[in-house]
């Protein structure tokens, strides 16, 4: 049976739980016995597993170290001092975990290979404890997952594929693009033992200022979000990845950031129906494995005013009975302030767990977390059937990946994988379906090397995602020279001093053309005034953004104006190839650019794109 081809139901019917308290016949069942005689070895297994055992498989932690058991110093530091343990395969035996979350910031994620070992040795602690006289009952394989949305939030870097991120490929607009695209990322995850990944977002980005979601949502048209969705669970079904959509119930329409403080939304309840609810409600049709809460009130959903990941009415009202899911619900960070406002952090993971969530995904201190959801259970606030509500859903996604019976990855999957020719090819041919024109007075676009040779590069110089090789000056200039320019690099930054902006001015002069890539423009920013002094020289400037493209709408005067979506290096080689003529423009704009001075007024409409 083919899992790319097969639907969400057969797939569970069809894998084969190989572990040995799970062991299942060879032969493929018929779908409903399947799916009985599965759930009924799962519960069996759950039957057998003490509280303890039951409270860790909710949990998903990050852990320090790029080993399983031989991590830095300092990475056995930073675990003794936040978790109480020196390495992952400890923390897997102390609180037996469910799952593990990999970062860059935690030293998880260095290099191909090593991800591949470290998710090895993860497995191995689960599954061949250095305790014999632990239960065989907790050897459980683990959910290893990570937020590799591509474009601006990318855990695993080069030289695996880098793709693309959403608002891009909202704009190339095309379902079987973002199905191809989801296809690579979750074939070079999975060849790295990370089997749950926190995308597709499924937030549409009607706030310009929206300061969290922006070009990590595909657009703000609510169908062609839901379209795009879609097409990504589709996609990484057929890589046995685990797809998650988030931040449910929608967290498209708000100026906080969840990170930081708690957001409202005041969205009407036929207005979250219209704008919100779709993308989800097609993530669901499509068969999305898990689902990723908000922490963001919604007074016309709840009342109460709760975060979403604490509110029993969005997540088991809302979510479960009138959208009928029964997929895997997983918290997004309890470390971000929006869900730790109202209530501690010893309440938190409770709640959560009685609105109806399934993985509590990374509390700030995990065992005040996870004592406290013990305690819960000894208390009688949580029933051991609650418990083993989630741990069902959980142990089914963990069969129907085949963690049971196939857990392991190997040297020979990652070389053959990631980051290979092939990826690398299609992921510069989607980018070039994503690059936006905006404008192009006279036809300044394409360059030419016979005209505009000398091309003086300026812009911000942001904190690189994972998906670069350097700041984006020094991509655009590297690009530039590859196809033949002659480009001078000046880095400007993000709020550019005056004695910056002569020292650019002064660059400028005797040059062809200018390009200066633009990040995130707001009333007042010193990239505008450097913009302005640019084009007072008279030496043509083309703009480029290099996140949101609502930059253009404060740039008067620029010859020419494109949107990136992304300074990450598949999305800057491909805006260059545009800009000279190595590429036709073909993105389309999947929001609209508001006037600055009056956002009433639309400048440039969804769907606006420019060709030679």
């Amino acid at each position: 049976m083919s899992h790319r081809n097969a639907s969400r139901r057969t797939l569970l019917t069809a894998t084969a739980v190989a572990a040995t308290a799970l062991a299942a016949p060879s032969a493929a069942h018929a779908a409903g016995s399947g799916d009985r005689g599965r759930d009924r070895k799962l519960r069996e297994l759950i039957s057998r597993m003490s509280v303890e055992e039951k409270v860790g498989q909710l949990f998903v932690m990050h852990v320090y170290g790029h080993s399983a058991t031989e991590p830095d110093q300092a990475d056995i530091d930073a675990n003794l001092k936040e978790l109480g343990v020196r390495t992952a395969a400890e923390a897997v035996a102390k609180y037996h975990l469910g799952g593990i979350i990999y970062f860059g910031w935690a030293h998880n994620t260095r290099a191909p290979h090593q991800i591949a070992d470290l998710s090895n040795g993860i497995q191995r602690a689960a599954l061949t404890p250095d305790d014999p006289e632990q239960s065989p009952t907790a050897r459980i394989p683990l959910l290893i997952s990570t937020d590799q949305e591509h474009g601006a939030v990318a855990r695993v870097g080069v030289p695996a594929t880098l793709l693309p991120g959403a608002m891009a490929l909202g704009a190339a607009g095309s379902r079987s693009t973002a199905r191809k695209a989801a296809r690579i990322a979750g074939a070079e995850l999975r060849a790295l033992g990370i089997r749950q990944n926190y995308a597709p977002v499924a937030d549409v980005n009607v706030n310009p200022a929206n300061p969290v979601i922006g070009v990590r949502s595909f657009g703000s048209d609510p169908e062609a979000v839901a379209d795009l969705v879609a097409a990504q669970v589709k996609g990484y079904q057929g890589t046995d990845i685990a797809s998650t959509s988030k931040h449910f119930p929608g967290h498209g329409d708000t100026k906080d950031d969840s990170h930081s403080k708690l957001p409202y939304i005041h969205h009407t309840r036929e207005q979250w129906e219209t704008l919100d609810a779709p993308p989800f409600r097609a993530a669901v049709a499509a068969g999305i494995d898990s689902i990723m809460t908000a922490h963001i009130v919604v007074p016309a959903l709840d009342p109460a005013e709760d975060p979403a990941t604490l509110s029993h009415p969005i997540l088991t009202g809302i979510l479960r009975e009138e959208l009928g899911y029964d997929g895997v619900v997983v918290t997004d960070s309890l470390g971000m302030q929006g869900v730790r406002t109202k209530y501690g952090d010893d309440r938190v993971p409770v709640l959560a767990l009685k609105a109806g969530v399934d993985q509590l995904l990374n509390p700030p201190k995990p065992e005040i977390a996870w004592n406290a959801v013990l305690q819960a259970v000894r208390d009688g606030e949580l029933t051991e059937a609650r418990l083993d509500e989630s741990i069902l859903r959980i142990l089914r996604l963990k069969a129907k990946l085949d963690l049971f019976g196939d857990p392991y990855v190997t040297s020979r999957g990652v070389d053959r994988t990631v980051g290979t020719r092939a990826h690398l090819a299609a992921a510069d041919r989607i980018a070039e379906e994503t690059t936006t024109l905006l404008i192009n007075k006279d036809g300044l676009l394409p360059l030419s090397r016979r005209t505009h040779r000398n091309v003086l590069v300026v812009g911000a110089d942001v904190a690189s995602p994972s998906g670069t090789t350097g700041p984006p000056t020094t991509v655009l200039g590297r690009e530039l020279t590859d196809i033949g320019f002659s480009p001078t690099v000046l880095p400007t930054g993000t709020a550019p001093s005056a004695a910056k902006i002569a020292e650019a001015v002064a660059a400028a002069a005797g040059k062809d053309a200018v390009l200066v890539g633009t990040y995130n423009l707001g009333a007042g920013s010193a990239q505008i005034a450097l913009v302005e002094a640019l084009v007072a020289t008279g030496v043509p400037v083309v703009a480029l953004a290099i996140r949101n493209p609502y930059d253009v709408a404060r740039l008067g005067g620029v010859g020419a104006s494109l949107a990136a979506y992304c300074w990450t290096d598949v999305e800057l080689r491909a805006a260059v190839r545009v800009i000279a003529g190595r590429a036709e423009p073909r993105g389309r704009l999947p929001v609209p650019v508001q006037r600055a001075d009056d956002p009433a007024q639309v400048l440039y409409p969804v769907g606006h794109g420019l060709a030679y």
